[in-house]
């Protein structure tokens, strides 16, 4: 455990977003410098600030061949398509695993469409919208050349009752396909042939049929989610399934160290006429992990890489660089996620409403906005827990504690009357969780350490490795143990609506023992209730209608402290073609069709 409660990280944070603020308005003028600047002595000309934000980059520049390279702080959660939930583990994972739809390879809000890819076409669906039907098209092969089935694709989704072995990714399929619970997983299963989820069925071998007890009508966005994925039966490894996945996409695994390296080549039994998603440019792909956020930023800097893997921006000492002498290679999207503290109810004295309504209110909002990189670099002020791109959100507009307004610095009476209310007058202690290889994420919890401080709540800040959350802030049990009354995070849609967003943080049939999302131990009826009226409402307008009612009740309950409407400040590198960003991954590039201008 590490507690820092020095100020000189909050100086250097604020002083670093002044530069970066200056610098971006510059770039957005058009000003400060030579737009494309390159990305150091290996890199060729840039594209230009902005160039793949919701738009195209060098598309017909993208050569075959060449080794696209990577780079992160911070390695998967898992490389398993049933356990992954890190963005960008969904993002990369496109390469090795296929589904039988997928997002569509375009940029801006159309990325976030649904487009076939094991399946001829989209969904045959009812018109009670309970049965969707699907056929396989011809030539999908597995990495050794043997037919992807009707039957692969099941046994993969039937993985995710398997929570007890494979925990950590969404459950959305486990839920509306069984709600009630009925089947144990795979597993478990005493069919013959491990198949006997009865929502699924399999006619033969290029028919799948999915028998829904309920209609849910955002089913076919659930699966194009990563955890859709085939799974041939004999290359289950369970738990280790993660250390090599069986390859149904253009690149298999060669090689992989967790924390270390990771490297894909072709798979030679993939068929392009089979695939209408992915164009597989380079020969290889390689994942190159660091432990420090600003070695890898300069790296990626001196043209020794591509881009970095985790999309969540460059650190304030690489935005400064970047901006001032490559800024060219960067792109400055709006990202879906939102930042944000979160208070565990089993975590006293956050079972109490006022004690939490306390930090809101003692919180110094614009500091911790800037401990974030700043308004650009940043993001607005959150004001609430519904990201902008979902339907239902009403943005800044919607401003319950006056967070971007009369409280944006704070307020301390209304602190101390939200203490004095809670039964603790004179403030009390607690522990902030932050992941020791994001330096934001530090910075922001010194930014809360000081203000809170001002009201009487006196803070330690524990850094804990990111790639262990599943076990460390993912189990409840864990927290209440280590004390963590207040976790930093960040989340955006698994697809884009109140129910890809927040129902793994908000309903309470999404407590798990492990790999827990709802930090704050959400139990309340009247959310369930609303996201239950959700998934059977047709009509856009009345989708839209529920999920702004669902934000309202999180945020009456003072469950989080939302930081900032997330923006990204990220680099790309000058050897890449056909870049661009995209809504189905909150901002991020779409890795699946990146190329390389030159492969030599």
């Amino acid at each position: 455990m590490t507690t820092q409660r020095t100020s000189g990280r909050r100086k250097q944070a604020a002083a670093a977003a002044a530069v970066v603020a200056a610098l971006l308005t510059t770039a957005a003028c058009g000003g400060g410098g030579d737009d494309s600047s390159g990305g150091g002595s290996k890199s060729s000309a840039a594209a230009g600030f902005d160039a793949a934000n919701n738009k195209v980059a060098q598309a017909s520049e993208a050569k075959k061949g060449g080794t696209l390279k990577f780079a992160s702080s911070q390695d998967a959660d898992s490389w398993d398509t049933t356990r992954g939930y890190y963005g960008f583990m969904w993002n990369f994972s496109r390469y090795y695993s296929r589904q039988l739809v997928t997002n569509k390879v375009e940029p801006g809000a159309t990325g976030a469409q649904v487009t076939p890819d094991l399946a001829t076409g989209l969904a045959a669906v009812s018109d009670d919208g309970k049965t969707y039907t699907y056929t396989l098209r011809d030539g999908i092969t597995w990495e050794d050349g043997e037919p992807i089935t009707s039957k692969d694709v099941k046994y993969g989704i039937e993985r995710v009752w398997a929570q007890d072995v494979l925990s950590g990714g969404p459950t959305y399929l486990k839920e509306v396909l069984d709600p009630k619970g009925e089947y144990q997983g795979p597993y478990k299963d005493k069919h013959k042939e491990k198949l006997g989820l009865k929502a699924i069925e399999t006619p033969d071998d290029k028919t799948i049929v999915f028998k829904l007890p309920q209609a849910n009508s955002d089913f076919e966005s659930m699966l194009a989610l990563t955890s859709a994925s085939p799974v041939r039966q004999d290359k289950d490894t369970k738990s280790k399934y993660g250390l090599r996945p069986f390859s149904s996409g253009p690149y298999k695994f060669e090689s992989y160290s967790p924390g270390k390296d990771l490297v894909l080549v072709r798979n030679t039994e993939w068929k392009q006429d089979s695939d209408p998603v992915r164009k597989a440019y380079p020969d290889k792909i390689t994942i190159k992990f660091f432990s420090n956020a600003n070695d890898l930023d300069a790296r990626l800097i001196a043209g020794d890489y591509d881009l970095d893997l985790a999309q969540t921006g460059l650190s304030p000492q690489g935005r400064t660089t970047a901006l001032q002498e490559h800024k060219g290679n960067l792109d400055n999207p709006i990202s879906g996620y939102i930042r944000y503290a979160s208070f565990p109810q089993n975590v006293k004295p956050f079972d109490n409403i006022h004690c939490r309504k306390a930090v809101i209110y003692g919180a110094d909002h614009v500091s911790l906005q800037t401990a974030r990189g700043g308004p650009v670099a940043g993001g607005d002020i959150g004001t609430n827990m519904l990201p902008p791109a979902v339907p239902g959100s009403e943005g800044q507009k919607y401003d319950p504690y006056d967070i971007a307004g009369a409280n944006k610095n704070g307020n301390v009476e209304k602190a101390k009357e939200e203490l004095k209310a809670c039964g603790k007058p004179n403030g009390f202690k607690t522990t902030i969780a932050v992941r020791n290889n994001k330096p934001v994420e530090v910075a922001t919890a010194e930014s809360m350490q000081a203000s809170l401080k001002k009201v009487g709540i006196d803070v330690e800040i524990s850094q804990y490795d990111g790639s262990q959350y599943a076990s460390v802030i993912g189990s409840p049990a864990n927290v209440e143990k280590k004390g963590y009354g207040i976790i930093i995070m960040g989340w955006g849609p698994d697809f884009p609506s109140v129910q890809g967003y927040g129902l793994p943080l908000w309903h309470s049939d999404y407590i798990l023992d492990s790999a827990n999302n709802n930090f704050a131990l959400i139990k309340d009826k009247e959310i369930d209730g609303l996201f239950a009226d959700y998934v059977t409402t047709l009509d856009d307008e009345g989708k839209a209608k529920i999920a702004t009612e669902i934000n309202h009740k999180v945020m009456e309950g003072g469950y989080y402290l939302p930081f900032v409407f997330e923006k990204f400040l990220n680099w790309r590198g000058s050897r890449l073609a056909n870049v661009y960003t995209t809504d189905a991954y909150s901002g991020m590039y779409d890795f699946v069709n990146l190329g390389l201008k030159s492969t030599k």
